[in-house]
């Protein structure tokens, strides 16, 4: 069990957050097996919004502000790619597609399970 980390979870008024004996009520933060937000740690879209703008210019400081635009080329834009078959009734076909020129390249099984296998040239 985890506590969401929103620093204001506890301040919203929800019947879930509601504790403590009949006079003694409050309101805290909850706990969960797992959360669906700010990737596995807020429990809800405000208490991610809250993290963010608590703490998001000191995230960004300490893990790299970006200095210059990143760019999807031709040679890096290539993501594996599963399609549902009608023959079979399942996701069995395979290919790599590149969202910049619209191509497809098929692939087999094993290579789009291989999480190391790209046709990324870059």
């Amino acid at each position: 069990m985890k506590y969401c980390q929103g620093p204001l979870c506890h301040t919203y008024q929800t019947k879930d957050r509601l504790r403590g004996p009949k006079g003694s009520k409050f309101y805290q933060t909850r706990r969960r097996s797992s959360f669906s937000n700010l990737g596995g740690n807020a429990c809800s879209m405000a208490c991610e919004r809250d993290w963010f703008e608590k703490f998001g210019q000191r995230a960004v400081q300490h893990f790299g502000r970006i200095v210059e635009p990143i760019k999807l080329t031709e040679e890096n834009a290539w993501h594996k790619r599963d399609d549902y078959n009608l023959d079979t009734h399942k996701f069995d076909i395979f290919y790599c597609y590149n969202s910049v020129t619209d191509e497809r390249r098929p692939i087999t099984k094993q290579q789009y399970e291989d999480h190391n296998f790209t046709l990324n040239s870059s």
